[in-house]
């Protein structure tokens, strides 16, 4: 499971800077933002149990 986390952690990341370095492309890294923190989110509370 926590594999699967740190890849998708890992790929939300890589969007949020590519979004944030290509102008154009913004809202990638508002969408890769807050992908990163439900997964982020989502781990802490999998993990809690």
């Amino acid at each position: 499971m926590w594999a699967i986390i740190g890849w998708l952690v890992a790929i939300w990341i890589v969007l949020t800077v590519v979004g944030a370095v290509v102008k154009g492309l913004f809202w990638l890294a508002v969408i890769g933002g807050l992908l990163l923190a439900g997964t982020a989110a989502y781990g802490a509370i999998k993990s809690k149990r």
